[in-house]
């Protein structure tokens, strides 16, 4: 598999830093399957930053072995499991399990607007599923564990043309 991870820096070595905000998945090292989104991302990181440059890692990843040695969260849809289990990473209140790995939809910038509202009481769990359902929403896989990052192996960057 082929992950990408969006930064204002070339990260050819991953690691588990703390993080001054909460994320949908908790605490790790965020990386997606599209390119897209991770470049979408890389600018963003640049913008608030002020430094660097927009810059898109590029991973080789052996799912198989990682997803059989270390503990693994899959939500293959944002059902009702994977929109309790965001809402609580995002509001800083998730008290389950730590997972090495983690693998589901992003909560991006396109459903902001209706997380808020669920968040606020004024969407039930059910309309919140239902307007998130005409969305596409990519997949991230989140190493929260020093082992999971050892099958995550650096392969580059995108640069130029790469980047569109």
């Amino acid at each position: 598999m082929i992950l990408y991870h969006g930064s204002n820096m070339v990260v050819a070595e991953p690691k588990l830093i703390p993080q001054n905000r909460f994320l949908d998945f908790g605490k790790g090292f965020y990386t997606t399957e599209n390119k897209a989104q991770a470049i979408s991302f890389a600018d963003k990181v640049y913008r608030r930053r002020k430094e660097g440059v927009p810059t898109v890692s590029v991973y080789e990843f052996d799912e198989q072995a990682a997803f059989t040695a270390c503990t693994l969260l899959r939500f293959d849809s944002p059902g009702e499991e994977w929109l309790d289990f965001v809402s609580e990473n995002r509001n800083g209140t998730y008290q389950g399990a730590a997972y090495e790995l983690i693998y589901g939809a992003v909560a991006n910038d396109d459903i902001f607007a209706t997380f808020t509202l669920y968040a606020g009481g004024e969407l039930t769990k059910e309309e919140t599923l239902n307007r998130l359902k005409v969305k596409k929403l990519y997949n991230q896989l989140v190493f929260g564990s020093e082992r999971a990052l050892f099958y995550l192996n650096f392969a580059g960057t995108l640069t130029g043309k790469e980047r569109v």
